[in-house]
């Protein structure tokens, strides 16, 4: 997928999210993100948003804010913490609408803070507000009991972002020696050789051994990556123990 698809992808991903918030009670529990409400989800979302559009509207080295307050200095109509109920799901779609617009104005050599590889500052931050939304869009769907999936490339993209992108962040894994996964999408023939050592986990594309192979489609593998799928929904050959260490040691995290 290119920067284009992705900012499409971060627009109808949000309008998709905010209609399943309103569908939702705000009240609700967010199963798949422990302690927090579809309220929290929203403020969460939209804020996050913010601090994604800062980063290619006034480019910045480092990441431009702890304090995500002091955006008021960007968008002091929308950096509101928070906006009461009635306000809030207009308030997001606002901070969506920003974000957008900040991705499709940025100039393609735009520098600034990333925190995963990728071509370009802007298509980090494109495929990141992305798969950001997009998880989340599924979460306040669940929450409202009518989660859908996703389209099979842009699950496969998602799943590159999480093994080539997130995964090898980790300085260490509970392996007392190297273990390989293969994962396989079934309906875009998309490959993965996850190598998880005691120092931490690479990712290439090339396929050999494994001692795990996942199958299973790229929605539902997407979906098992973050966290959110069950086990059930993919095809499992060989040492499942892994799996079931990957759930418990691999989180999506800006830092390290």
């Amino acid at each position: 997928m290119d920067i284009t698809e992705h900012i499409t992808a971060v627009g109808l991903e949000g309008k998709q999210f905010a209609a399943a918030a309103r569908q939702s009670n705000l009240d609700a529990e967010v199963t798949h993100c422990p302690g927090w409400t579809v309220r929290d989800l929203v403020r969460h979302l939209g804020e996050i948003h913010l601090w994604a559009a800062a980063h290619v509207a006034q480019p910045h080295d480092k990441p431009w804010v702890e304090d995500v307050s002091e955006l008021t200095a960007f968008w002091p109509e929308l950096a509101v913490f928070w906006p009461d109920d009635s306000d809030l799901i207009d308030w997001y779609l606002e901070t969506n609408a920003n974000l957008v617009h900040a991705l499709e104005s940025a100039p393609p050599d735009v520098d600034s803070f990333t925190f995963l590889p990728a071509p370009s500052p802007l298509a980090m931050w494109a495929r990141r507000q992305a798969h950001e939304t997009a998880i989340h869009r599924f979460d306040a769907e669940y929450a409202a009991g009518e989660a859908s999936s996703f389209d099979p490339v842009f699950a496969s993209d998602g799943i590159d972002e999480m093994l080539a992108g997130f995964a090898p962040r980790k300085d260490e894994f509970p392996v007392a020696e190297p273990h390989v996964v293969a994962v396989d999408t079934s309906d875009t023939a998309d490959t993965w050789s996850v190598i998880l050592r005691p120092d931490g986990i690479t990712t290439s594309r090339e396929y050999g051994t494994s001692d795990l192979t996942i199958t299973g489609a790229a929605s539902d593998l997407y979906l098992m990556l973050w966290n959110r799928g069950r086990d059930d929904e993919i095809e499992t050959t060989g040492d499942t123990g892994l799996l079931d260490l990957w759930h418990a040691n691999v989180r999506v995290r800006w830092t390290t």
